[in-house]
């Protein structure tokens, strides 16, 4: 319970600090630009580009924000912008402040038993937040939830965890999982003027099986010069405590995928997890390749407005 307690103090506060409390509009993080300006009638390409965002196919509705660890403690504007494009789309945003870790460092270092309370404590949390689903600006993390929750339930040993692990680990999506697969939205209305390479990140691709979800989004969006990676889905070397534990493989394998991404010529390389582009986004800044690293949700959240 002691570990369980620390990450629940450490994210209460971490949380409060950096991303929000009570969905995205307690920090003005309501309408995007498009939705401002056709409002406001001055754009009628926003006009008509908001008009088709709140006529799509699918109800609003109810979405739970898992921020992950790394969203709240070191890259807080993914989590802003998940909230900003979620709500932009006509959803409600809410914000269980009791989650914590979902406890895969825990799970994946051989330290199940610890990781259990924290199973228990997000099933806990989500449960209670009456959510139709709970969206995660994480591959990782979502894909921690589907891939090993269920076992950790059951070596529990508390059938009480096993139902809820199996109520609430089917309503939690990837982000782009999330819009494409069950909004089925790829036009978010973003604008983002730049050169861009996308990186598909291990769990998204391998266990989530996500696909090519987020490059139907990037394609959609405006302005963006959108350039194939080289050997996309081969591993950053990031991988949790694997960079920590095989420092020199880790580093072998940024070299490569950082050689990927200069040959493309991209101003910008994306992906879906926060902790791959804390890698790659770390070793370009230490080479000052003049690349720098953005989370999907940043780019999918811009808009015309917003970026004049």
């Amino acid at each position: 319970m002691a570990v369980e307690a620390r990450f629940a103090e450490h994210t209460r506060v971490g949380v409060r600090d950096h991303v929000l409390v009570e969905g995205g509009r307690r920090l003005g993080l309501g309408l995007g630009g498009a939705d401002q300006a056709a409002r406001s009638g001055h754009d009628e390409e926003a006009q008509r580009r908001a008009g088709r965002w709140n006529d799509l196919p699918h109800a609003a509705m109810r979405v739970a924000l898992f921020i992950t660890c790394l969203a709240d403690t070191l890259f807080p504007d993914a989590g802003r912008a998940t909230v900003e494009l979620l709500e932009r789309l006509g959803h409600e945003v809410v914000f269980p402040e009791e989650q914590t870790c979902c406890g895969q460092m825990h799970a994946n270092t051989g330290y199940r038993q610890e990781a259990i309370p924290l199973v228990r404590r997000f099933v806990r949390a989500f449960g209670e937040a009456e959510a139709e689903a709970i969206v995660a600006p994480s591959g990782s993390c979502a894909a921690m939830i589907h891939d090993q929750y269920g076992v950790l339930a059951r070596e529990s040993g508390d059938p009480g965890l096993v139902r809820a692990v199996s109520e609430v680990a089917p309503r939690v999506y990837e982000l782009s999982q999330f819009l494409v697969g069950e909004l089925g939205v790829e036009d978010v209305g973003a604008y983002f003027p730049h050169r861009v390479t996308y990186h598909p990140t291990c769990h998204s691709l391998r266990l989530l099986r996500v696909g090519d979800a987020p490059l139907r989004l990037l394609r959609a969006v405006r302005g963006i010069d959108l350039v194939e990676l080289p050997e996309a889905d081969t591993c950053c070397g990031f991988g949790g405590t694997f960079a920590v534990k095989n420092a020199d493989t880790s580093t072998a394998m940024l070299a490569d995928k950082m050689r990927a991404v200069l040959d493309t010529g991209a101003e910008i390389c994306t992906a879906g997890d926060s902790s791959c582009l804390m890698h790659i986004g770390g070793g370009l800044a230490r080479q000052r390749a003049g690349v720098r690293t953005l989370h999907l949700a940043q780019i999918l959240a811009s808009t015309e407005d917003a970026l004049a």
